[in-house]
């Protein structure tokens, strides 16, 4: 029994830890150094792809050595950990790339509460062009709507 709830207890360090990571590089590395790859997600989409989906690849990286070394080397925290990043990375995909900005259908409601929420968040944060000035870099865990559109008024003025 142990070996289970110590998987889940691993998963849900990395699927949860990726809010913060997720967090962390939209702010300051997303926002910052490779604020030339992320630009093109705050501009108008021209064909399939943008150059911000790269991002993608990267944070999919140590989920794979993690998933390599859990089932190859054995270890079980490993895999766990991998799966839980993964499982960050399907959920933020169907939210960010579905619900939010539409690229495909999603079949959950946009209109519940919870998705509303974050999507109002998220559409606040892309209120700006520019790589200064933005709010609401989380996903999963977002101030409420109101209190970003307080704090973009205050950048906004900071700025003029």
């Amino acid at each position: 029994m142990g070996g289970v709830l110590e998987f889940l207890i691993f998963f849900l360090i990395g699927l949860v830890g990726m809010e913060f990571v997720a967090w962390f590089t939209h702010r300051f590395i997303m926002h910052g150094v490779l604020w030339c790859w992320h630009r093109s997600h705050h501009r108008e989409r021209q064909g399939v792809f943008e150059l911000n989906d790269l991002f993608a690849v990267f944070f999919a990286l140590p989920a794979i050595v993690l998933i390599y070394l859990g089932t190859e080397a054995g270890h079980g925290w490993a895999l766990a950990l991998g799966l839980g990043v993964t499982g960050y990375g399907v959920i933020y995909f169907v939210f960010h790339d579905g619900l939010v900005h539409r690229r495909f259908r999603v079949p959950l409601n946009r209109r519940r509460a919870f998705w509303r929420h974050r999507i109002e968040a998220h559409r606040l944060h892309h209120s700006t062009s520019t790589r200064e000035g933005a709010v609401s870099f989380g996903f999963l865990i977002v101030p409420s709507p109101q209190s970003l559109k307080q704090a973009l008024m205050k950048k906004r003025n900071r700025q003029a």
